[in-house]
This record gives C-alpha cells, sequence and structure tokens, in this order.
C-alpha cells in the first residue's frame, strides 16, 4: 500500500483547479497523467525578467526585458497578416511588438501610441527589424514589479501555453508534503544539500539569485534522492533473492575436464575466472541470477557450455535459449562439436522443427534423455516440457523480457539463471539496469583472434572499393556488405540493401547474395549456408547479422553509410569478420558532409577495438540511454537523474544502498521507514517482484 501521505500526489492532474481532460491529456502526453509527473516535469531554464536589457546588446533567440515607447501601430491589412505595434528603446533602436488575430480594444489599451512601457519576452531577427512575437509580459514602468522576478521555463506541447503551464505546475507544488527525510545527515551536510522539499521548491521557483546559483545543489539532492530508490530496490532484490532456497548444483567435473583436454587452444585467464564464479553460485544454496557479458570472440559460448555441463553432472537439464532460429542452429552445432566425445544428447527445439522430428525432440526433453536443449521462443510453449530443468542460458538477453525468461525458469525447480549479452555494458548501465544481477565480464580476446583495421572513406570512392573487393575475392575471400535499410524509401537518400544487392550483383553475379530480416527462416538459413560454404563471397544485408552468426572465412566487413548507424552496433557489426586467424579488415562508408557526431563515433571506431571503452563512449555521446534497446537519451528509468549527475553520485548512491540493507534489511528503523516512503515516491517498490526474477 502507497504510504498515505504521497496519496496527493499520485492524484490525477485533473485534481488541479481547472484543468479539464483536453488539457489533462496534453499534459500527460508532455510528462505524464498525476501531479507527482508534473512535479517531476523540471524546468529547462530559468528567465530573470527584472534584469533589463539593452536591444543594441541584445542577441536574436534570448530573452530581454526592455523599456520600449510605443510610436504606432501598423494595422494588417488582411486577418491573416500580424498586428505589429512599432516601438523604440531609450537608444532609439526600433523593435516591432507583433501580435496575431489579437483584438485593436485590446491591443491599444494594452500599448496605448505614445505610451511607456516594460515588455519582456524573446526577440528575434526579422528582415532587417528586431521583432518580439506576443510579448512574455508588458507592463506600466510604474507596474513593472508585476514581472515575476525569476520565471521557470518548461518543454510544452501544441496547445498548452508557458502561462498554463506554470500555473499548473504552481497549483501542483502547492500539494507537495513535507517528507520525513530520507538521507544520511552527515551525507546532506557534507554536500550542503537542502531538504527534499526545499530541493523541489528551489528548482520550480528560485527565490533570488543567489539561490538560483545554489540550484545545481537542488538537482543533485533530487538526482540522489532517484539514484538511490533505484539502487535500494536493486539491493534488497540482491538480498532477498539470496535468502530464497535453491538447490546445490555440484558435479563432479568429470565433463568439464573431458572437453578442457580436448580444446585446440588454452582457455584465457578471464574465462578461466568466469568459469568459477559461475560454479560458486550454482553451488551455492539459493538461485543464481549472473549477467556474463564478453566482446565479440572473448569465448562466452565455452563458458556457457561448461555451467550446462555442471548442471548435467549434477543429474539435471540445462537448456540454452537463442533470440533466432538461425543464432540457435548455429549454438547446436557448436555445443555438439564441443560435447561430442562426452555422450550428452544436445536437441534443438525450434518452431521450424514439425512432425515426426519435433516430436521424437520434444520426448527426448520430457523424458530426460535430451540433458542439453539448444531453442527459440519454442521453448516457452506450453508443448515444450523439461524432465529436470536445473538451468537455463539466455543468450542476447536484451531480445528477451524479463516474463520470458521467468516462463523459461518455471518449466523448473529453483531454476539457475545465466543471461549473456555480447554488447559490453557500461558501468553505469549496469549498475542500474543490471543491478540485480551478478556480473562477470569476459575482457581477454581468445588465442588466434585477430585486431580488426578499420579504415573510414567517402562514397564518392564506391568504385573503388568494389574493385578492390574484387581483387580480394579473386583471392578467396569472403566480405559482408551492410546497408542501413531493407529498401529505399522515397522521402530519403538511405541506401538499401536490395539496391546494393542489385549493383554489386551486376558485377559479382552469383557471388553476391542477400539476407534480411523480411526474409522467411528457412530462405536466411539457406543464403547464409551458401555464404559458409563459399558458395556467395559478398553477402549483402541488413543489421540481421549484426548478432551471433560466426562465418571464421568472412574477413571484409563494409558498412554503407556508417555514420547513420550507432558507435555500439557499429562495433557489434565488425564483431563479424576477425573471428578466424586471418587478418581482417573493416570499411566505414560515409556520405559527407559529416556532422560532429558522427565524426566521432567513426574516429572512435577507427582508432579502437576494445568493446567496453566504445560502450563508455556510447553513452557518453548519446547522453545515456538503453545501449541494448531503441531509447537514444536519458538513463532508463529515471526523470531526475541525467548521465552528469550519475557519473558522479551513483556510486555513492550504491555504497550507501548496501550499507542500509546490511544494517536494516527489513527497512524498520526510523531512517527505514523513511526511505520505504521514497521507493513508493519513485515507485520502485512495484518493481521488487520482477527484478528478483532477473
Amino acid at each position: 500500500m502507497r504510504p498515505e501521505i504521497l496519496y496527493r500526489l499520485f492524484e490525477p492532474v485533473t485534481a488541479i483547479s481547472r484543468v479539464g481532460h483536453r488539457t489533462a491529456s496534453l499534459i500527460s502526453s508532455l510528462a505524464g497523467p498525476r501531479i507527482v509527473d508534473l512535479i517531476w516535469h523540471l524546468p529547462t531554464s530559468i528567465i530573470n525578467r527584472q534584469q533589463l536589457s539593452d536591444l543594441e546588446s541584445a542577441t536574436p533567440g534570448s530573452q530581454v526585458s526592455v523599456h520600449v515607447t510605443v510610436e504606432r501601430h501598423r494595422r494588417p491589412g488582411t486577418p491573416r497578416h500580424p498586428w505589429r505595434i512599432v516601438t523604440t528603446d531609450d537608444a532609439g533602436r526600433k523593435l516591432d511588438l507583433v501580435y496575431f488575430r489579437a483584438r485593436e480594444s485590446w491591443l491599444t489599451k494594452l500599448l496605448p501610441a505614445g505610451s511607456r512601457r516594460l515588455v519582456s519576452g524573446r526577440i528575434e531577427q526579422f528582415a532587417d527589424r528586431l521583432e518580439m512575437v506576443h510579448p512574455d509580459h508588458v507592463a506600466a514602468p510604474g507596474d513593472s514589479d508585476s514581472l515575476p522576478h525569476l520565471e521557470p521555463v518548461y518543454s510544452l506541447v501544441d496547445g498548452l501555453g508557458a502561462p498554463t503551464m506554470q500555473r499548473i505546475i504552481s497549483l501542483a507544488l502547492e500539494r507537495n508534503p513535507e517528507l520525513p527525510e530520507w538521507q544520511d545527515r552527515a551525507w546532506l551536510e557534507q554536500n550542503g544539500w537542502p531538504s527534499w522539499s526545499d530541493a523541489v521548491r528551489r528548482i520550480h521557483h528560485p527565490r533570488d539569485l543567489d539561490e538560483l546559483a545554489g540550484d545545481p545543489g537542488a538537482r543533485d539532492r533530487l538526482a540522489f534522492d532517484e539514484l538511490l530508490g533505484d539502487q535500494l530496490a536493486l539491493a534488497l532484490v540482491r538480498a532477498r533473492r539470496r535468502s530464497t532456497p535453491g538447490r546445490s548444483l555440484r558435479g563432479d567435473g568429470s565433463l568439464r575436464t573431458k572437453i578442457t583436454h580436448a580444446l585446440p587452444f588454452r582457455m584465457t585467464q578471464a574465462q578461466v575466472n568466469a568459469i568459477r564464479d559461475i560454479s560458486l553460485d550454482m553451488e551455492a544454496p539459493f538461485p543464481m541470477l549472473r549477467l556474463l557479458q564478453g566482446d565479440v570472440g572473448s569465448g562466452k559460448t565455452l563458458v556457457a557450455v561448461q555451467a550446462m555441463l555442471a548442471a548435467v553432472e549434477a543429474g539435471h537439464q540445462a537448456a540454452l535459449l537463442a533470440p533466432t532460429d538461425l543464432l540457435a542452429r548455429q549454438h547446436r552445432r557448436t555445443i555438439a562439436d564441443l560435447t561430442r566425445d562426452t555422450g550428452i544428447d544436445v536437441v534443438l527445439v525450434t518452431g521450424r522443427d514439425r512432425g515426426a522430428k519435433r516430436s521424437a525432440s520434444l520426448r527426448g526433453v520430457a523424458n530426460g534423455t535430451s540433458h542439453l536443449v539448444v531453442g527459440t521462443h519454442a521453448l516457452l510453449s506450453e508443448g515444450t516440457e523439461f524432465h529436470d530443468l536445473a538451468l537455463i542460458v539466455v543468450d542476447e538477453q536484451h531480445r528477451f523480457g524479463v516474463h520470458q525468461r521467468i516462463a523459461l525458469a518455471a518449466k523448473g525447480h529453483s531454476v539457475d539463471t545465466l543471461v549473456m549479452t555480447a554488447t559490453p555494458i557500461p558501468r553505469t548501465l549496469q549498475m542500474t539496469d543490471y543491478g540485480g544481477l551478478d556480473v562477470t565480464r569476459l575482457d581477454e580476446r581468445l588465442p588466434g583472434r585477430q585486431e580488426v583495421t578499420t579504415r573510414a572513406m567517402p562514397t564518392g570512392r564506391l568504385d573503388e572499393v568494389v574493385a578492390a573487393l574484387g581483387r580480394a575475392i579473386g583471392r578467396g575471400g569472403r566480405a559482408y556488405w551492410i546497408c542501413p535499410v531493407i529498401e529505399r524509401s522515397e522521402s530519403d537518400d538511405t541506401v538499401s540493401a536490395e539496391d546494393r544487392y542489385r549493383h554489386l550483383s551486376r558485377v559479382f553475379g552469383e557471388l553476391a547474395g542477400l539476407v534480411h530480416g523480411r526474409m522467411s527462416a528457412a530462405d536466411k538459413d539457406e543464403v547464409m549456408e551458401r555464404f559458409t560454404s563459399g558458395a556467395i563471397a559478398v553477402l549483402v544485408a541488413t543489421t540481421a547479422v549484426e548478432v551471433g552468426l560466426d562465418v571464421g572465412a568472412a574477413t571484409i566487413m563494409v558498412i554503407e553509410q556508417a555514420e547513420r548507424f550507432g558507435l555500439a552496433q557499429l562495433h557489434q557489426l565488425r564483431g563479424r569478420v576477425g573471428r578466424g586467424n586471418t587478418p581482417s579488415s573493416c570499411l566505414l562508408l560515409y556520405a559527407p558532409p559529416l556532422n560532429e557526431s558522427a565524426r566521432r563515433r567513426l574516429d572512435i571506431l577507427r582508432h579502437s577495438n576494445d568493446g567496453f571503452e566504445i560502450a563508455e563512449e556510447d553513452l557518453r555521446l548519446r547522453g545515456g540511454g538503453e545501449l541494448l534497446g531503441a531509447r537514444q537519451s536519458g538513463l532508463p528509468r529515471f526523470r531526475l537523474a541525467d548521465q552528469h549527475a550519475a557519473t558522479r553520485l551513483l556510486q555513492a548512491a550504491h555504497d550507501d544502498a548496501r550499507l542500509i540493507v546490511a544494517r536494516d534489511p527489513d527497512l524498520k528503523s526510523e531512517r527505514g521507514r523513511a526511505l520505504t516512503i521514497l521507493l513508493h515516491l519513485f515507485e520502485r517498490q512495484d518493481a521488487i517482484r520482477l527484478l528478483a526474477s532477473g
């Protein structure tokens, strides 16, 4: 139950005077449907209306407050034209006040010819004249106190004006209660932060310039509150998970030792450490929930196989869930090759299989004769039943929802979970989006893996690239050619995979192939198999090849219009080459001129093959965002804590949360009860059950 002290904050915005359903709908689209959402809708800037300006030094686009004398009114020739009022400042510089669809009687009363007025608003340059369209405030010189001293500026939507938004947020702030202090007193004093309520008030309505100058302290206070609420929820999840009864999976090591000795290379120390950590987790008396992240070529699959074999050694089953049919089949082949001499049955379950073959596979899973199961979403269906599922491995975990992982884990008892990603996750996102998981990082490349040489080249040199590609193919080379979209739209100049395939087919004939996301799984598999065998030498594709595909003979990656891709995505695409022992290259074709952000992305990729370094740069360049999802700005789940604040404050929030749970796991102390209100305020209490499931 939400604490009573927060009830008024979570009322709909229609509870505010004179907010009807139409206005509420506009507010909801901009900030959210509740009063608390208005409080979180922070100003983008603060205008000092009473700091007088002169037109000589004012720049177009800036906010000014200036004394002017009204010279004359220029009536519009037609209703579509604006009403212009010509004024001059004390130095004789002209300023036109512009009004659309305003009543003549109102304007002549507000700004009579010959009068002196104080006007405040944004000035713009129109031809050779300065103008102010619909001034925000107009006052007689003796009535200048009617102008707000410091006025907040909020982001708006069409139909919702600044005065309306300011009024509504002011009324929302009146409902902001005095809440008990949940922060450590010494920490508040050390940072010089105000109380919660005072911080909210300072940000929306600073009383004076001194308080405005201290605004970062108020913003940091609120950002830290949100970060602490998030980290506390995650810490509680971890504590709850460690108190949940599980079963200890302790194998004898026989299967794992056999495949280790059969490897044609020596595992990296990072792999050895990861296998040790996962084994200890599986032996513990509570369910494992661990994230295994590793760059392309770091050997995640081998680590996962070792974990799966530990479950089999203990007498249970293990399953690997892959996002696509193609990737599932690749994993099945890899695992079957690794375990060939162990007598372990590795079965594949996907939506493509039908009839007797599918029935036989499901029968082996249900009766336990199939020890290792690899599959797609078909593993989640009601028709797939396990004999004794003890471990699930989720590959490219960002392709699945939490509920899907829960559904698979529910097919066993106290199932251990290992989730994997080939996209290195920045430290900030590790502590927020993945804070409920234990994290293992593979930061070494497997022996023999080659560095990929990366170059950038303008698209004007396309013919040179195609000619060089022809020479490479003549030497037996194979290449990916990536395009941003499948087919070109008439509304833009994006290069499509279909257009480029037609072009390259004219040059290379049947040696060119095409694969994209709209093709059936069977057609994609057929094209990829021809590419793997060498029947196709140039594979034109969209980002369908971004994740997981492993063709060791492919040594060239061409990414066309590379400036249209994100940094992390470019790195993932580059990871499709350099997977064998042959030197590999990546060519970034770009359409000039590049903006600064695109130039920086391509420069970073040219100079670094370190996925973790690239992930940190990607987060910094995009100002946060869900690295593995669709959002491109703002830290996930956060309204008040931006990337800059999180960089400075997240570690302190993380440490404080862990200390709180260690000292007061049930939040029964005075501070604990206040922290419970914090969790409800930021709605983290609703996420605990979900987070506990990974």
